[in-house]
């Protein structure tokens, strides 16, 4: 909207939504949400292309995608099949999957929480000279010691 003299009025909510958006607390959050996607990609790439294959060495390439229930429908070797054929499953190999797959991400993530809080305690560890007295502290102190004098 422009008045008579051709100057441009913004609204109201104009102006808060712009200090809603420059909060620290946005930003911050916003920084966040797009490292922790990156950190996403990272995560799943060490789980998918290295722990699991390791793991799947380890127990001989256990599966357990076709340990499924079938409730309604033909009864197939495979979850694939029993789904192709529009059956109605219990698929419990593939919950058991997810649940691996979360404990794997949970303890990779363990791990790289507790190395990032090392190196970060080490670099506090050094410790800071304690700060100069304030110009009040000094002044106090002299007060006091010249009432002690006495």
């Amino acid at each position: 909207m422009s008045d008579s003299k051709g100057v441009v009025h913004t609204p109201g909510w104009v102006a808060d939504f712009q200090k809603f958006l420059l909060r620290g607390n946005v930003l911050d959050l916003a920084v966040g949400v797009v490292i922790g996607a990156a950190f996403t990609a990272i995560v799943t790439s060490a789980v998918k292309d290295i722990i699991t294959p390791l793991i799947g060495l380890a127990t001989n390439g256990v599966d357990f995608t076709n340990l499924f229930i079938t409730l309604k429908g033909p009864h197939l070797a495979t979850l694939a099949e029993a789904q192709k054929a529009g059956a109605v499953t219990l698929n419990i190999g593939v919950f058991l999957n997810a649940v691996i797959q979360f404990v794997i991400v949970a303890f990779f993530i363990f791990w790289v929480v507790r190395l990032v809080g090392k190196l970060y305690r080490k670099k506090e560890a050094a410790p800071a000279a304690p700060p100069a007295p304030s110009k009040e502290e000094v002044l106090l102190t002299e007060i006091r010691d010249l009432l002690a004098s006495r």
